[in-house]
């Protein structure tokens, strides 16, 4: 088979990193060094974080699981990952003059994947880091001498005010860089009585300054190499660095976890029939690094942007969602579950509310108490008003469809060698639904639950014996509603003949 003209691209080239220590950035950096290895060094940004020095953290980064593999095989690639202190909330990023000057002399490729990606922060801690920072970057990306490349790593919900969405950067119809001034400068109090109204359809900061972030580059990026990344909703591995790693519980993780723990039962979407738009986290990498290789390749003369997105070219519904997820967890169960492992889908919001409060509240009470009277911690009606909370965010993304459409990233995938399709695979056509959430149920099993797989005959016995309580449950309650039934009819009939009498004796 040829060689790869991605790794070759990428020998003796110097990369820069923000956000390597997140979810996307760690397995970024992974698969660079493993895939790379001609790579000359991978510089990736820290600040200081929790009482930790940059060199306390930079340990943590090259210790975590994500280089496992990388470890036992090619561990001399790790020498090649250089921490450089500094702070994406500052000019400059706050980096000293002999660190700017590494980077002005040394790096070819930028990946910018830093960002809060909280959904309730406020609009000036938002616009901090997602505008402002992208901003700084730019700016040192102007003093590179050798800059082939600057992929931004933006969001496909930068617009969310049409159904189908091109790859594409839309005119706002305000000048984003005075808007983005204005929020700056804008006293706190004021800023978060008009929040609402300056977000219009967006659902939370996050979104709204992701959009911001993407018009400024553009308008400003000048001779400056922009390429913009947008993935959908990223999920866990389909292949690497393991089959079905995640790190956090962030998206439908959660949402997948505590159903498979019996914890979650009930979740709002429009329809069954809504397409949701997911992407495993390691298809969405390896777009980026093939899209910094088109990039420095190719020339285009404007910024181009890239959806990394299933709605266009595979869609998956939240029907088949909740269907492969459940059929999973009952095909892998983990040991330590609350409930038998069962998942319903509504649009009523009081048919929720009611199976909340009937099937996860009152349970959760009736728990506590015992917990409380047995002199043991009682959390689980704070856990689930937690994780209903935090749920809710997600209401807007569950109750709308887009189609975002990748032919930008279609495109690459065309050009792409034989070596470079196996190397840097993201063809998203390619992904069997079914069979990706069994590993992304076996994965949040490994990492996210750390049940060893060896566990998995004990909870086969468990969750059988839970499928029994659950019908023994449901034979009672359907008894039990025969029994009041009955006695509701009986009570009305033995009115009626009363009445009858009456009449009768009249």
């Amino acid at each position: 088979m040829a060689e790869s003209n991605i790794v070759k691209f990428y020998e003796d080239r110097s990369i820069f990193i923000t956000g390597a220590t997140g979810f996307m950035g760690k397995v970024l950096v992974e698969k660079l060094l493993r895939s790379c290895p001609g790579i000359n060094r991978v510089y990736v940004l820290m600040r200081p974080s929790k009482g930790k020095e940059v060199t306390v953290r930079i340990k943590e980064l090259i210790s975590n699981e994500v280089f496992d593999s990388l470890r036992r095989e090619q561990s001399n690639m790790l020498e090649k990952i250089v921490a450089v202190t500094g702070d994406v909330t500052r000019e400059g990023f706050g980096l000293s003059p002999s660190d700017l000057n590494l980077l002005i002399e040394n790096v070819s490729i930028v990946f910018n994947l830093a960002a809060t990606v909280r959904f309730d922060e406020e609009l000036k801690d938002a616009l901090q880091m997602n505008v402002k920072g992208p901003r700084y970057l730019l700016n040192i990306c102007r003093k590179m001498k050798h800059l082939e490349a600057f992929v931004h790593v933006s969001t496909a919900f930068s617009v969310v005010d049409r159904p189908e969405i091109d790859e594409v950067i839309y005119p706002s119809t305000m000048d984003p860089v005075k808007l983005a001034e204005f929020i700056d400068e804008a006293d706190a109090s004021l800023l978060s009585g008009i929040t609402k109204e300056l977000v219009g359809p967006y659902p939370n900061t996050y979104t709204y300054t992701k959009k911001l972030a993407e018009q400024i580059l553009e308008k400003e990026c000048g001779t400056v190499p922009l390429a913009i990344v947008r993935p959908s909703i990223v999920t866990a591995a389909l292949r690497e660095p393991f089959p079905g790693w995640i790190d956090n519980l962030n998206g439908p993780t959660g949402l997948i976890a505590g159903g498979g723990k019996g914890f979650i039962r009930v979740f709002k979407a429009e329809s069954p029939d809504l397409i949701t738009d997911l992407i495993p986290v390691d298809l969405s990498i390896n777009l980026m690094i093939a899209v910094a290789w088109h990039t420095a390749t190719h020339r285009p003369a404007n910024s181009s942007v890239y959806f990394s997105s299933t709605s266009y070219d595979n869609p998956i519904t939240f029907g088949q969602f909740e269907t492969f997820t459940t059929f999973a967890w009952r095909k892998y169960p983990t040991k330590d579950m609350l409930w038998y492992p069962t998942s319903e889908i509504t649009n009523k919001n009081w048919y929720y509310q009611l199976n909340v409060l009937l099937y996860h509240i009152m349970p959760a009470v009736l728990v506590d108490c015992y917990a409380r009277f047995m002199g043991q911690r009682a959390n689980r009606v704070r856990l689930y008003k937690k994780a209903f909370r935090a749920l809710s965010a997600f209401d807007f993304f569950f109750s709308k469809q887009w189609k975002f459409v990748s032919k930008n990233s279609d495109g690459i995938w065309s050009t792409l060698s034989a070596r470079d399709r196996q190397t840097f695979y993201f063809n998203v056509r390619e992904i069997n639904w079914h069979a990706y959430f069994e590993t992304y149920i076996l994965g949040i099993r490994r990492f996210i639950l750390k049940d060893d797989i060896s566990t998995l005959p004990e909870a086969k016995k468990n969750v059988t014996k839970l499928y029994l309580l659950r019908n023994c449950v449901h034979m009672v309650f359907f008894a039990a509603s025969i029994l009041g039934f009955s006695a509701v009819f009986n009570f009305f009939k033995f009115l009626l003949r009363g009445r009858a009498i009456a009449i009768s004796d009249l």
